[in-house]
């Protein structure tokens, strides 16, 4: 059987349930600020610019103490690396083919719930029912076996209306159809121009470094494909969340870190990749908290605007309380078990991405 992300997600820790769950009842009902002061984290252009969201929210907060309370027995979980394969025997063999499949999936990673019916987009492929993320690799690979060039920068750049659905052929069309064709025409067009037609020749033109004075992946991902640079303004600020470019990169690096293939220096600047889930779980923790207005206004699935300051807040928080748990859980780690903020990310989609909980609806292809 293929391993699937969420086969890889669900097997990468077995984990302490019953704490995650003691807190739910308490979380429901909105906490005021922590008494602790709120630790100012720096060290990624992202964390870099949150203070002015953290420290002058208005409906979201984060507790520092129950941050604490929490490290104090997450710390003693496994929480690994991640050794990530694709599914369907995607890449195996060839760092180019993960390279370019991973990150021509990223840009489009996004919506797979339908926002009016809240259905999700699902398919079958290879005598089996994939779901949301699982279903668009399914697609893509079904696209492959048909001999259409998905992951040529010429195609996408060309892709038409029709095209896409017949390659997303699903039980309901794949939300946000119209904006995801923009978003490959947009990438196809530069991937096209510049490396000849695949994102593997833009990974290997950059310097092995999430940031490095403008030139590392992150910041070029961000500067060179629009669709990557997912910032928002609060108050006058600019706030960087980088979700998705974050996101293809992480799992570039988890699939080919072992065999040497890909390495980055600076691993440890990366950050939570916010998006719907992880604040359900640090909400039900008891880690942030939201104003009884935000909080009706998720649990009756009222669309939230894009940039708006109940968005913005809630991502903020989202990756300013997994920085500060990482920073609690590695003190009372040995070195040689320090973990990197994407592994708290993982810990908390895990169990949540498929909780009955509300989460925050926001139309959007950022994340």
């Amino acid at each position: 059987m293929h391993p699937t992300r969420r086969h890889f997600l669900k097997s990468a820790s077995t984990f302490a349930a019953l704490p995650m769950f003691a807190n739910s009842a308490h979380a429901q009902t909105v906490k005021p600020a922590s008494s602790s002061p709120l630790p100012r984290l720096t060290g990624s252009p992202v964390l870099d610019s949150l203070p002015p969201v953290i420290e002058h929210s208005r409906d979201v907060h984060t507790n520092v103490d129950k941050v604490r309370e929490v490290a104090g027995w997450m710390a003693y979980e496994e929480l690994p690396m991640p050794d990530y394969q694709l599914p369907f025997g995607i890449g195996q063999g060839s760092a180019d083919e993960t390279m370019d499949f991973v990150m021509t999936a990223d840009c489009v990673d996004t919506a797979f719930t339908d926002f009016t019916t809240h259905t999700k987009f699902q398919v079958d492929y290879a005598g089996r029912h994939w779901s949301d993320s699982d279903a668009l690799f399914a697609c893509m690979k079904r696209a492959m076996d048909n001999g259409i060039p998905i992951l040529d920068g010429k195609f996408l750049a060309q892709v038409t209306r029709p095209e896409l659905e017949r390659i997303f052929a699903g039980n309901i069309e794949l939300p946000m159809l119209d904006e995801k064709m923009e978003v490959w025409h947009q990438v196809g067009s530069v991937l096209a121009a510049k490396y000849q037609g695949r994102f593997h020749n833009f990974i290997r033109s950059c310097p092995p470094r999430l940031y490095d004075n403008g030139s590392g992946l992150i910041e070029r991902l961000t500067k060179e494909f629009p669709r990557f640079n997912d910032v928002s303004q609060y108050d006058g600020h600019t706030i960087k969340f980088y979700k998705l470019p974050q996101l293809g990169v992480w799992f570039v690096y988890s699939m080919l870190r072992k065999s040497g293939q890909f390495a980055i220096e600076d691993i440890d600047k990366m950050t939570a990749f916010a998006d719907y889930i992880v604040p359900v779980g640090l909400r039900l923790m008891g880690i942030t908290s939201y104003s009884e207005k935000l909080e009706n206004a998720i649990n009756s699935y009222a669309m939230i605007p894009r940039d708006s300051a109940w968005e913005v807040e809630i991502r903020a928080h989202c990756i300013y309380a997994t920085a500060l748990l990482r920073e609690e859980i590695n003190k009372k780690r040995a070195p040689e078990n320090k973990i990197l903020i994407p592994q708290i990310d993982a810990r908390f989609w895990i169990p949540y991405h498929t909780t009955s909980w509300p989460h925050h609806l926001t139309k959007t292809i950022m994340y």
